[in-house]
């Protein structure tokens, strides 16, 4: 009787095919990084030549790190925490830390669709008139700059919390009820709305000259590590790896599920939406160049004010400004939701495997304090410094120190690379072959490492964005502090009864740690 799962707890939630799990990998992968993060960076480092190092880190970093979490995810049948623990018990610590790290994020980013929620709305009239930059910093966040403010900003707190009931709504609803239909509703969607801007920008005065800043080769640059370390920094970013996301998703694939067929397909599909967003962005920027008289290279061009300042003088430039605003916005808004319910079910699984939750009740545990964090945090005048902060130091130290950690564990300390290079040949196809197991245990630790060395050094050095320290050291360095406590108190906190016996029948059960319901 010890090694039975506990008779009350329901069984694990399952997507319904292989379609379901395809269309949720995608809308994580695709997000607001893919239309307003890719286009600049590529111009930044090289254009046209950029695209030698981002398709080598797609095929060096970005697959084979997908891959392993698919690979973990689908094997020990848990969230984050679950699986570290029944891959290596020591590791159950870095699993936590994948979860606060999706705590973190999802603070954040939801209030950058909260912004898109109200810009869709302001697009309609135009509202930001002939400044937007004034009226996206002073009279929309009413920007105070650094410090801790409880001022809050109505026009973001409402669509805030829009926002976190429309994503608590839909987690409540479950894997296949909640996750799945929403992902197959918002990624066509999305495709059908930025598909219909692209097309709409291509035929704007200036576009090929647009297109030519951003495809115009430099291969000069190739030979800045800078560049390669910005590529390597691009997959990370938009391939939502390494911080239990795609660990949590295929933990709900059913037993015989083609993993390595449908990671490459996700990890293209994302790549294909990030040139796609290039062709959109740089075509209107070049309309804009054109109009302006204001050569691209002095636009912002990335970011925040690429798509809350830049975007809106140019809508009110363009015939139809306020449809291809609302197309815009509207595509920001969905692109943002596909990711954040995927980060946000990272920490709901991870309760409900630790106390025993239902979809529902993980839910609301979870949703309703980030939803006040949130708040808290980030609409109040004080938002937008803090946000850019807490962003910068999550994505380049907490994410990356994340994958250092998982590929090292997995390929030194558990060694497990075999077993799990073997479970994927086992269920799916093309195989991979032993090169998968080098790059995870030699080279994708050594990448990853100098990438984190060189951020760090970048900003012990240098500080950031002229920020003060002790403001970094508050909401940088603070926040990196705040996932690590956190990671240790919940891996200490009391398990369930049945936990550890949950954890034995699916060692007993075989490699895949499939139910019966499999």
């Amino acid at each position: 009787m010890a090694n039975q799962p506990a008779v009350d707890r329901p069984p694990r939630e399952q997507w319904s095919g292989q379609a379901g799990f395809l269309f949720a990998a995608i809308g994580s992968a695709i997000g607001l990084g893919n239309i307003w993060r890719f286009p600049g960076v590529a111009y930044s480092n090289g254009g046209g030549a950029f695209l030698i190092p981002y398709l080598v880190a797609l095929l060096v970093v970005g697959i084979p790190i997908l891959l392993l979490d698919y690979a973990l995810g689908h094997r020990y049948r848990g969230s984050a925490p679950t699986t570290m623990r029944r891959l290596w018990r020591p590791a159950e610590t870095l699993g936590w830390f994948q979860v606060m790290i999706a705590f973190v994020i999802a603070t954040f980013y939801a209030v950058i669709i909260a912004w898109a929620l109200r810009y869709t709305i302001f697009s309609l009239t135009l509202a930001w008139g002939d400044d937007p930059a004034t009226f996206f910093t002073e009279d929309f966040l009413q920007a105070a700059g650094e410090g801790v403010s409880l001022a809050f900003v109505p026009g973001v707190l409402v669509p805030l919390l829009v926002v976190w009931v429309i994503v608590v709504g839909i987690l409540a609803m479950g894997v296949r009820n909640g996750l799945e239909r929403a992902n197959v509703i918002f990624l066509p969607l999305l495709f059908l709305a930025f598909g219909i801007l692209v097309v709409r920008a291509l035929f704007l005065p200036g576009a090929a000259e647009g297109l030519n800043a951003l495809f115009t080769p430099d291969f000069a640059a190739l030979a800045d590590p800078a560049v390669w370390i910005a590529a390597f920094g691009q997959i990370f970013f938009s391939l939502s790896i390494a911080f239990g996301i795609m660990i949590t998703y295929a933990s709900y694939l059913k037993r015989r599920s083609n993993l390595t067929g449908t990671g490459l397909t996700a990890a293209f599909a994302n790549s294909s939406f990030e040139l796609l967003a290039g062709l959109g962005v740089f075509a209107v920027l070049g309309f804009m160049s054109l109009q302006s008289q204001t050569p691209i290279d002095e636009m912002s061009i990335t970011g925040v004010g690429l798509s809350f300042i830049a975007f809106p003088q140019i809508i009110s430039l363009m015939p139809g400004g306020a449809l291809i605003g609302t197309l815009f916005f509207g595509s920001l808004v969905v692109a943002g939701l596909t990711s954040l319910i995927s980060v946000v079910q990272v920490i709901s699984a991870a309760f409900q495997d630790r106390f025993g939750l239902t979809a529902r009740t993980g839910a609301l545990a979870v949703g309703i304090p980030c939803a006040i964090v949130s708040c808290l945090l980030f609409s109040t005048t004080t938002g937008l410094v803090t946000l850019d902060t807490v962003d910068k130091f999550t994505n380049e130290f907490g994410i990356v120190g994340s994958a250092i950690a998982t590929v090292v564990i997995v390929g030194h300390l558990a060694r497990q690379t075999p077993a799990l290079r073997a479970h994927l040949n086992d269920v799916s196809r093309p195989r991979i072959g032993s090169w998968w197991e080098v790059l995870i245990k030699w080279l994708i630790p050594a990448v990853l490492l100098i990438m984190l060395l060189w951020s760090g050094y970048g900003v012990v050095t240098e500080g950031y964005e002229g920020y003060a320290g002790w403001f970094l050291g508050v909401f940088g360095w603070g926040a990196l502090l705040f996932m690590l406590v956190m990671a240790c108190v919940l891996t200490a906190l009391p398990r369930r009864p049945d936990e550890d016996a949950e954890f034995a029948a699916t060692e007993a059960g075989g490699t895949t740690g499939q139910t019966k319901e499999d």
